[in-house]
C-alpha cells in the first residue's frame, strides 16, 4: 500500500492478547501505550470501576461503540480486542482491554500497527475511552 491518501495497512498483528495474565508489552517506539507498563513513556492508569464486572463491560461496550471507527474483533470474558481505524488516512491501531477476575479495573493497551510516531493518538485515545466511561458510571 502507499502513503498519502489511502494510507499505510499492515496486517493484524500476532503479538495480540494475553499471556500469564499479561497483555504484550509495548515496543520502544512511543506509538503505544499499556496500563501494566512499568516505563513513565508507555505508563497509563487502567480503568477502575465500582461496579459488577458485567456492569463495567455493559459501560466499555456503548462506549467503543460510540466512537468513530471502531470494529471489535475478539470478545471474550476476559480480552477484548478492537481496531480503530483513523478518518482520514486509514491508519488502524489495536486497542486491548483485559478484565482481571480479582480486581475491578480494566488493563488496556493501545499501539499503531505501522510507523513510529503517533502524535499521541493512542494515549489520547485511551483518555478519551477512560473519560466516556467515567461519564457513564455518573
Amino acid at each position: 500500500m502507499l502513503w498519502g491518501i489511502t494510507g499505510y495497512s499492515v496486517g493484524r498483528p500476532h503479538n495480540l492478547g494475553l499471556k500469564n495474565n499479561m497483555l504484550e508489552p509495548c515496543p520502544s517506539s512511543p506509538n503505544c501505550v499499556l496500563s501494566q507498563a512499568s516505563d513513565a513513556k508507555h505508563k497509563i492508569k487502567p480503568i477502575y470501576y465500582a461496579t459488577s464486572v458485567e456492569e463495567a463491560k455493559e459501560k466499555l461496550i456503548k462506549v467503543i461503540q460510540s466512537m468513530d471507527g471502531t470494529r471489535i474483533i475478539k470478545q471474550d470474558e476476559v480480552y477484548w480486542h478492537v481496531e480503530f481505524t483513523t478518518r482520514w488516512l486509514r491508519f488502524i491501531d489495536d486497542v486491548e482491554f483485559y478484565f482481571p477476575e480479582s480486581e475491578a479495573l480494566i488493563h488496556l493497551r493501545s499501539a499503531s500497527r505501522s510507523g513510529y510516531w503517533d502524535l499521541g493518538v493512542n494515549r489520547k485515545r485511551v483518555e478519551e475511552i477512560r473519560s466516556r466511561f467515567e461519564e457513564l458510571a455518573r
